[in-house]
């Protein structure tokens, strides 16, 4: 095991839920065990964590199985200062961002490959914020296969959000296999993982990109965003299908990315998409249901995306900073705030990401100078 000098505390602040549908309680915790690391461990001083809407669904437990008290939050980022056995692509005191996975087998056909599948394996031990807990405290230990570099120019309160929002939605993108020209649409374009997937389509994809949302300030943020055409759902799918078919030819978009939870959101992302096209589903609901017309008489077919893989979180890393896509994010200070946050994010106080620095003096937090 390789490890930093630096000396730890005895314990740490962390942000846990130890009752559904209760505020997160502020603890004090013991720190992870630094001499007990697995060969793909990575030890973090984390520096900022990302709030992604799927901390409430961790809040009300809608997600199985989940062991109490847990600490909140899948999207972590830090400096790395103690590593396994077998990781060999970090160094000590590298910037990362956490994956949220842990202990995939290594084994299975789906391990075997392609790369970009791996993190399915069915044999994965469990996530962070299920039976691990996350990124809300100032230590963490993560599993290094699922972890990237973030690159020089990136700040951790940029990166944070995108260790759930950013790499979902540059798979999802990817999953709608398009040719630049080609057109996409995003539904729920205006919220934390909308407003990137539809940067991301067009500046780094090169695609034309229809965005839908369903409230002013969603549709505000995706024309800042700069979707090419801007539909507010308010306006019925009938109206929405008659002026996407205006802009591509009379056919629709040629797949669609959908983003939103909302019960409409499925069936409005068939209904612009063109015979034979794609609808990428990457937003959790209980259950996804198109109209049998779409499916049956036009060929719609429907594709999930999960997360992303190793390789695939660093391709979007690179890209963010190369296309300078920007991340429209709400910084909280300190892991006390996160109660606030959470309430915020609740009560649509806020437009984009959120995220929280736990550590003021890491290197490179914030844009710009870098320190607070």
């Amino acid at each position: 095991m390789a490890t930093t000098t630096e000396a730890l505390p005895s314990s740490m602040l962390a942000a846990q839920i130890t009752e559904f549908n209760k505020p997160h309680s502020i603890n004090t915790i013991p720190l992870p065990d630094i001499h007990n690391l697995a060969p793909h461990d990575l030890y973090l001083k984390v520096a900022v964590s990302g709030l992604c809407h799927s901390d409430l669904e961790y809040l009300k437990g809608t997600f199985p199985h989940i062991s109490l008290p847990i600490t909140g939050s899948h999207e972590g980022t830090g400096v790395l200062i103690a590593k396994g056995s077998a990781v060999d692509y970090f160094d000590i005191d590298d910037r990362i961002l956490a994956g949220q996975t842990f202990g995939r087998c290594g084994d299975c056909e789906i391990c075997r490959g392609p790369e970009n599948y791996r993190h399915y394996c069915p044999n994965r031990e469990t996530m962070m914020s299920v039976h691990r807990n996350g990124a809300f405290q100032e230590y963490l230990v993560v599993d290094g296969r699922e972890a990237a570099k973030i690159p020089e120019g990136m700040s951790f309160a940029t990166a944070a959000p995108l260790a759930c929002a950013g790499m979902t939605s540059w798979r999802g993108v990817k999953q709608c296999d398009l040719k630049p020209g080609e057109w996409i649409g995003v539904v729920g374009s205006g919220g934390g993982l909308g407003h990137l997937a539809v940067q991301m389509a067009q500046k780094a994809f090169g695609l034309k990109v229809v965005g839908v949302d369903a409230r002013d300030e969603g549709l505000a943020l995706t024309g800042e965003a700069g979707a090419d055409l801007v539909l507010d759902a308010r306006e019925g799918k009938e109206k929405m299908v008659e002026t996407v078919h205006s802009v591509t030819d009379g056919k629709g978009v040629h797949a669609c990315l959908n983003v939103s939870d909302a019960k409409s959101a499925a069936p409005t992302a068939a209904a612009i998409t063109r015979n034979h096209g794609t609808v990428v589903q990457v937003a959790l609901i209980d259950d996804v249901a198109l109209p049998f017309n779409d499916v049956i008489f036009r060929d719609i077919r429907l594709k999930g995306s999960f997360m992303a893989s190793q390789a695939e979180i660093q391709e979007m890393l690179h890209a963010v900073v190369q296309h300078k896509i920007k991340l429209e994010n709400n910084v909280f200070l300190g892991i006390k705030e996160i109660p606030k946050a959470v309430e915020m994010l609740k009560n649509g106080q806020y437009r984009g990401k959120a995220c929280i620095v736990v550590d003021e003096e890491a290197p490179g937090v914030l844009p710009g100078n870098g320190r607070l």
